[in-house]
């Protein structure tokens, strides 16, 4: 169970004031700045640099506001586990990713999982990779499964594996019949990129950098599935990994070359926790049915 010492500091790490914390709490700023005072020597170090911009963390503030995010995770955990003995209970799997995996893999499986898991629920958080993993490290979401083109620090990655960029394209493309494409092959024809924000995007500018070539894409949007309509009907061609469009190639009347440019496999998916955090049974099970596709995708992708 949480203190009164850490609830106080807690909340005054999230509003950024004693003030604030006070209305929020209902409590006295004396109080609460009483239990502050006395965690710090607790610890043997300050947790707040007090300004007039309000209360900011310390990095020994930093360090303990982890621990409690962490805390308060595994204490909601046990709530859900003692409650699951009810056979009406619920357990939510909050999940954050990005459209890469939202579209096909996500919904395909979390329809699995609750054909076993009935008592399941899903809470889907779809952003940019770097969104996701910050809700993951916040505790605002379970897990996260994401495109990465750097590390972080911030979350323990439980599996990650290769994710190139594809040149994806109609079946009757003059250039689909290729085994192999280079950048410079794609960039004869129309091109249709995501935003800026995603990982295709920084993909696609860091190979144009190495080129010393870079062509301006035709068509950009947040929404991949307006890309892949428009890829279909057109000679244009997209950019995308195995992993998104695995479920869909046949389907969509569309195909998958790889770009033998180095750059355009400088990405990862990955599969990320809070660090330090024990998870509950049922999302173990989750992540471990998520690896078991995502290594089964990547042992077909062509290559």
């Amino acid at each position: 169970m949480q203190s009164l010492a850490f609830k106080y500091f807690y909340e005054v790490a999230q509003q950024g004031s004693l003030s604030a914390a006070s209305e929020s709490l209902h409590v006295a700023v004396s109080a609460i700045s009483r239990q502050i005072h006395q965690l710090e020597q607790r610890v043997g170090a300050e947790l707040f640099e007090r300004s007039a911009r309000g209360m900011l963390l310390t990095p020994a503030g930093q360090i303990l506001l982890k621990h409690v995010r962490r805390v308060n995770l595994e204490t909601e955990s046990t709530f859900q586990a003692i409650a699951g003995l009810s056979d009406t209970a619920k357990h939510p799997i909050r999940l954050a990713c990005t459209q890469g995996v939202a579209h096909e893999l996500i919904p395909s499986l979390m329809a699995q999982f609750s054909l076993v898991h009935s008592q399941s629920r899903f809470d889907v958080f779809v952003s940019s990779a770097k969104v996701a993993t910050e809700r993951v490290a916040m505790g605002d979401a379970d897990i996260a499964i994401t495109f990465s083109t750097t590390p972080s620090e911030t979350v323990a990655v439980r599996f990650s594996c290769e994710a190139p960029a594809l040149a994806i394209m109609a079946k009757n493309h003059p250039l689909a019949r290729r085994k192999r494409l280079r950048l410079d092959d794609v960039q004869q024809y129309p091109l249709a990129l995501t935003d800026r924000n995603t990982s295709t995007y920084k993909l696609y500018q860091l190979a144009c950098n190495m080129t010393g070539k870079w062509v301006e894409p035709s068509v950009y949007s947040n929404h991949a599935e307006a890309l892949h309509a428009y890829v279909r009907d057109s000679q244009a061609i997209l950019f995308a990994s195995y992993i998104s469009v695995a479920g869909r190639l046949n389907a969509s009347g569309l195909v998958a070359v790889p770009i033998r440019n180095a750059e355009m496999h400088a990405r990862v998916v990955q599969v990320q926790v809070m660090q330090g955090r024990r998870l509950p049974e049922l999302m173990e099970e989750f992540i471990d049915l998520v690896i078991g596709r995502l290594q089964s995708i990547d042992a077909q992708a062509p290559h």
